[in-house]
Order: structure tokens, then C-alpha cells, then sequence
């Protein structure tokens, strides 16, 4: 009961549908001035769907110089684990590594790697395709939310979301499940925990030890999101424009990126792009416990109003809008897809 009127009482872990239901009127006021339900397919003409759903992880990468990214290899689902292991040899990916769905979800079936027998293990419960991927060795992560409208020469840093990932520290006498226990926003995530990690919760962590228990930054499976944007600065802003104007017709989303320190990240070094998001991006950093619900939906306006402004500048320029049908069959395998992955 104490962790139900925590999620009622704060705005970050309502459903999404109740969040972005004010959101909606705008979409569909923006639908009927561009006559097309699915406009936002032309934000960012070379990802599939504008990056909005069913889009490749893989096909993203691709578009990506490789120095940016962690080594990657894409599965079929049911790929046999002697196939998997021979690739991951090849291409020199070492345990601990990171598997994920190819086309995923807010962080669903994304699983850190230890063993052989777990990734057989992923490997045959896996009901989709999968990604396999170096774990990235930088401790810090941002999202970097990048706009540019077709005309401009250069894009800009429209917000930075700074993450804490799921960690807990040691006081010599409680156990890694008291711990988690202590903190609401870790709570909600144990029977998840509980699954993955079993009796090892039981461990008594030294005073002052800590233990990252989800090594990514996603909302939905326990981070504290942080309103950077105070770190927005004009060498950044360039950095992360050049990496985007060598990525093709990319205008619009998030750019998830684990690095070093940020002066190093400014200067473009030690850092390693964990996903490039497209359409379907939000402006994570609305996720900050101090923002209220209407900066929240104040965020959401003004960046779907970006998405509709590229679309519309595109589709001038001769890319067309997803057709409704395919829009449709698009958007039911997209439940199928989300289904999949939420069960696994």
C-alpha cells in the first residue's frame, strides 16, 4: 500500500498513457494539419518509421561511425549458442557483456551477461532477435536530446538528463534485499531483482561497499533521472553536432551516451554511445523528481512541436509520410513486438 500511493503521488511512475494523455490533442492537432496520423515518419527520413517503432538497434548502429559505439553483433531469434559463441570470439566481446532486443522497449530484456551459461540461457528464452554487445567501460551516463531543423547547418542541445543507476551501499548489517527495501524507487523494482540475482540478495555488503545492481540508466528499470541541462554548453553542443551531422538525414532524438568525465565528454574522448533514439525519444530529463507535471507536458509540447516542424520541412522536400495502412500494420506489430519483450 505504501508503494501505491508513492506512484500515485508522484507524477514519474504514472502510466504512460495517463502522462501523455493532454499530449494527445496536440498530436492530433498537429495529424490534421499535416493530414497524416503517422507525419513523424519523415523526422528522420533514414531510420525506419523515423525511429518512432520497429526500428533496428542494429540498423541505428549502422548509421553510426563505428569508434562511437560498443563492438555489436545481431542474433535471429533461436541463433544456436555455438553460433553465438564463435561470432562473439571473433569479434572479441568478453563477459561480462550486454544482450538486448534489437527492436526493444524502455529497457525490457535488457540483461548484463556474466556467464556462458546465462547467455544460452537468454539465447533460449529469446523470442526475438537480439543484440550482443561490449560492455561499455565508462561509470557515468547521460541523455543528450539534439534538434535540427532541415535548413540549419547546425543542430542544437535542446536538454541533457543526467542518470543514478540502481545502487546500493553497504552498512555492515543489512542485507542486499534490506537495502533495496529502504528506497521506494528500488522497491518497485524487486521482484525483477529477485529474479536475476536470488539468494546473492541475501549477501551482507561491507560498510561503505556499494553494488550496482542495473549497470544502465533507464527509468523503468530503477535509475534517478536528473535535470541536466545546466551542463549544456557551446563545446558540447558542438561535439555532439558533429557526431550528428556525420550520421545521415538525422534530425531529431536523444543521444544515450556513458563516459568518463564530462570535460572529457566535451572534448569528445572516452565516451561510448549506448543507443541513438529517434522519434519515439523523450526529453528524459522531465523525469527529475523536483519538475512538476506541467513542465513535464511543457517539455512534451514543445519537443513533439521540433518533431512535426522537421516532418513537415521533409515532407516539402519530397519524404513521403508513412502511408496509413502501413502505419497501422506498423504500429500492430508493434504491440506484438512490445508483448514479446515484456514477457520474456
Amino acid at each position: 500500500m505504501k508503494l501505491f500511493f508513492h506512484k500515485i503521488t508522484n507524477w514519474e511512475y504514472w502510466p504512460f498513457q495517463v502522462l501523455y494523455f493532454p499530449i494527445y490533442f496536440l498530436w492530433a492537432y498537429y495529424a490534421i494539419k499535416s493530414r497524416s496520423i503517422f507525419f513523424f515518419n519523415a523526422s528522420n527520413p533514414k531510420i525506419k518509421n523515423g525511429g518512432f517503432m520497429m526500428e533496428s538497434k542494429k540498423q541505428i548502429y549502422d548509421l553510426l561511425p563505428p569508434k562511437y559505439y560498443p563492438k555489436t553483433i545481431l542474433f535471429k531469434e533461436k541463433t544456436d549458442l555455438k553460433t553465438i559463441a564463435d561470432a562473439i570470439i571473433e569479434k572479441q566481446i568478453y563477459f561480462p557483456l550486454i544482450a538486448k532486443p534489437d527492436i526493444g522497449l524502455r529497457g525490457s530484456g535488457v540483461k548484463k551477461i556474466k556467464t556462458i551459461n546465462e547467455l544460452k540461457e537468454y539465447a533460449e528464452k529469446a523470442n526475438f532477435d537480439f543484440l550482443v554487445q561490449s560492455l561499455i567501460p565508462f561509470k557515468n551516463e547521460v541523455g543528450i536530446f539534439y534538434v535540427r531543423h532541415p535548413h540549419q547547418k547546425n543542430g542544437k542541445i535542446t536538454g541533457i538528463v543526467s542518470k543514478e543507476f540502481l545502487t546500493v551501499i553497504g552498512d555492515g548489517r543489512s542485507t542486499i534485499q534490506d537495502l533495496i527495501k529502504q528506497t521506494p524507487r528500488f522497491q518497485l523494482q524487486f521482484d525483477v531483482l529477485k529474479e536475476e540475482y536470488g539468494h546473492q540478495l541475501n549477501q551482507i555488503l561491507q560498510k561503505g561497499e556499494s553494488l550496482n545492481l542495473v549497470p544502465f540508466g533507464n527509468h523503468a528499470r530503477g535509475a534517478k533521472f536528473l535535470d541536466g541541462s545546466n551542463l549544456i554548453t557551446s563545446k558540447l553542443t558542438n561535439m555532439i553536432n558533429e557526431i550528428a551531422m556525420q550520421i545521415p538525414e538525422f534530425y531529431f532524438g536523444r543521444f544515450d551516451i556513458m563516459y568518463n568525465t564530462f570535460e572529457e565528454l566535451e572534448r569528445g574522448e572516452n565516451f561510448q554511445i549506448v543507443e541513438l533514439n529517434g522519434a519515439a525519444s523523450e526529453p528524459t530529463h522531465i523525469y527529475d523528481p523536483k519538475h512538476s507535471v506541467w513542465f513535464a507536458w511543457k517539455e512534451l509540447a514543445r519537443h513533439i512541436t521540433y518533431m512535426y516542424e522537421i516532418s513537415v520541412e521533409n515532407h516539402k522536400m519530397g519524404v513521403p509520410y508513412l502511408d496509413y495502412k502501413v502505419g497501422m500494420r506498423e504500429y500492430k506489430s508493434h504491440l506484438i513486438q512490445n508483448n514479446k519483450i515484456m514477457n520474456f
